[in-house]
């Protein structure tokens, strides 16, 4: 583990603390400008997700309907009774972006495939850098808001899916994240700066409880208009 991804694992409750807990549910609401361009706006408001934290698995509940929840493995999206009897199913759902442009509008699977990939990356970092096959390293610092921020490098393994293989961390002084950058492969490389803030502590672990998601310009500076995905978050529990 390199210094600066030390550092940050130290500052948001050390691993042995995380390593403890092998799920976490998280209650959270999302909007922004991109639920609106794809015609499902209001479908993630309000819900629950819960991961676990060291394999890639998240469920959100309720969805598409109030007796029903969305469940996410890297290979499969299944939509199923609260008590777990699947109703429908989507093999490989990242290849349902194929062909896609700004404008097609998303189904239900096509929301939950995207929305399901991107909390598991964000509510298992900067923890999950540290797992088997990721790698990383520091690149120069980044000013802004006044400060300078450490910025980590991380390469993703194939086995995991997330919006992009080569990702960039923002870290401030305190070791918290501040930044997340990363092209989105299923939207066509577009770009995003994932803004975190609001940290409380859950059970030992920091967490940001808001989150604000821009695009970015050939300068890696923000695209303030419009708010692509905005997340807030209400009470996080590990276990």
């Amino acid at each position: 583990m390199n210094d600066l991804l030390a550092f940050a694992v130290e500052a948001h409750g050390g691993l042995a603390r995380w390593n403890a807990f092998s799920r976490l549910r998280a209650e959270v609401s999302v909007d922004g400008a991109i639920w609106h361009l794809k015609q499902q706006p209001g479908l993630l408001t309000d819900k629950i997700f819960e991961i676990d934290t060291h394999a890639e698995r998240l469920s959100i509940a309720p969805f598409a309907t109030p007796r029903h929840r969305s469940v996410f493995v890297a290979d499969r999206l299944t939509l199923e009774t609260l008590d777990g009897n699947v109703c429908e199913m989507r093999s490989d759902p990242d290849t349902a972006f194929e062909g896609h442009v700004r404008e097609t509008p998303w189904d239900k699977f096509h929301v939950a495939y995207f929305a399901s990939e991107a909390l598991w990356t964000y509510l298992t970092s900067p923890f999950l850098y540290t797992y088997p096959g990721f790698t990383s390293e520091e690149i120069a610092p980044w000013q802004e808001n006044g400060e300078t921020w450490r910025r980590l490098k991380v390469t993703f393994p194939d086995y995991i899916k997330s919006h992009s293989r080569t990702q960039v961390t923002h870290f401030g002084p305190d070791g918290l994240m501040r930044r997340h950058d990363y092209t989105v492969d299923i939207l066509g490389g577009a770009t995003g700066a994932n803004y975190s803030s609001d940290y409380r502590s859950f059970q030992g672990i920091k967490m940001p409880t808001k989150r604000r998601i821009y695009a970015y310009d050939d300068a890696m500076r923000k695209v303030p208009d419009p708010l692509l995905v905005s997340l807030d978050f209400g009470k996080l529990s590990f276990s």
